[in-house]
């Protein structure tokens, strides 16, 4: 049975319907693209459908208890309980129709920078790296270096990875719905390896994430004359040469200047393909950041995201504290978050920015 209060839920239902018979077709089950894009939709609806179904249930189930309360008392004690239960649907039912950020669902690009600091700050980096690649794997997620410039002392001066999920998640289950908190600049406050004074330093290392675009994104239309492309010998450790083939990459926007490295596929081809599928990733981001900007209702989180400067986190080695300076979470637990224990920090983003996004809908 419909209900009336809900009409977004209903229309929410009725393209639910329409996604799964054309998920079913057989012109969309041998079509990879047109499949993960209308899975990506379905995933994305099936939390509000999930939750306009449990609210008819109960409104369903109330209205036939009441009905038969007079005849059964059994039906009248029933009856008491869905009414207590009913706010409570409502309620959840009213969460799931607040928008969510589209790209939720998708996977993300991150970049890690080294900032100032030196090898100290390369170090930090490549700590940064190890905890998010731990994250990762405990949340079943893969971890691809698309490219990599590493110091003689196994720090890192910039990697760029792919982080993808398996399959198609729910929204709240997708890599960019957690990652996206990670931009910014993240500071350590430890004892550097290089100081013999045993004295506490600063430094910092700079996290950049965007979501990875779809190959055959429509969004973004990238003219083959815009782009400048250069081949070179991929490089390791202190700049050696880790092949002896011209397979590296680099891909310039001339119109906006952005530059994508490319070194991690083993031919020139595939690594043409990969810089592109990134720099695609980059334009995108840039795209809907402009538009957020445009935004009456723009959220402060997405820009906090988008912001290479801000000073997110601080990483204190001393009192094994860690401080996200956005929600003012702390906790003394810097050891395992480092080793990827990364949830309770991020769920105080995500809390806060659902708290934003509820008082925007009131």
């Amino acid at each position: 049975m419909a209900d009336e209060q809900f009409p977004a839920a209903q229309s929410a239902l009725k393209e639910y319907q329409s996604l799964e018979e054309q998920m079913a077709s057989p012109e969309v089950v041998t079509d990879p693209n047109k499949m993960r894009k209308l899975g990506r939709r379905h995933a994305e609806l099936g939390g509000i459908v999930n939750a306009y179904n449990a609210y008819l249930a109960v409104k369903n189930d109330l209205e036939a208890a009441k009905e038969m309360a007079g005849e059964d008392p059994d039906f009248a004690a029933e009856a008491k309980r869905l009414e207590g239960e009913l706010p409570e649907v409502e309620e959840k039912l009213r969460t799931a129709l607040i928008p969510r950020d589209p790209d939720d669902a998708r996977d993300t690009i991150m970049e890690i920078k080294a900032g100032t600091g030196g090898e100290e700050a390369a170090l930090f980096a490549g700590d940064l790296l190890r905890m998010y690649t731990r994250y990762a794997e405990k949340r079943g997620w893969t971890v691809t270096v698309q490219s990599e410039n590493t110091t003689e002392l196994g720090g890192v001066k910039d990697v760029q990875v792919a982080i993808r999920a398996k399959g198609t998640p729910a929204p709240e289950d997708g890599v960019w719905a957690s990652l996206k908190y990670e931009g910014g600049v993240h500071r350590v406050q430890r004892v550097p390896v290089t100081e013999s004074q045993g004295r506490i330093q600063t430094s910092a290392a700079g996290v950049i994430v965007f979501p990875e675009a779809d190959d055959d994104n429509d969004e973004i239309d990238i003219d083959p004359k815009d782009l400048k492309i250069d081949i070179f010998m991929s490089s390791g450790p202190g700049g050696q040469s880790v092949n002896t083939t011209y397979s590296a990459v680099r891909m310039t926007h001339i119109p906006t200047g952005i530059t994508v490295n490319m070194q991690d596929e083993k031919s020139q081809i595939q690594n043409r393909a990969a810089a592109l599928r990134v720099l695609k990733s980059r334009l995108l981001a840039m795209k809907h950041e402009q538009e957020a900007a445009e935004a009456a209702d723009m959220r402060h989180s997405q820009v906090r995201s988008l912001d290479r400067s801000e000073r997110i986190r601080t990483y204190n080695f001393p009192e094994n504290r860690i401080v996200d300076h956005r929600t003012n979470y702390k906790a003394y637990n810097l050891d395992a978050v480092l080793d990827g224990d990364l949830q309770a920090v991020i769920d105080s983003d995500i809390q806060a920015d659902e708290a934003e996004r509820l008082a925007h809908q009131q």
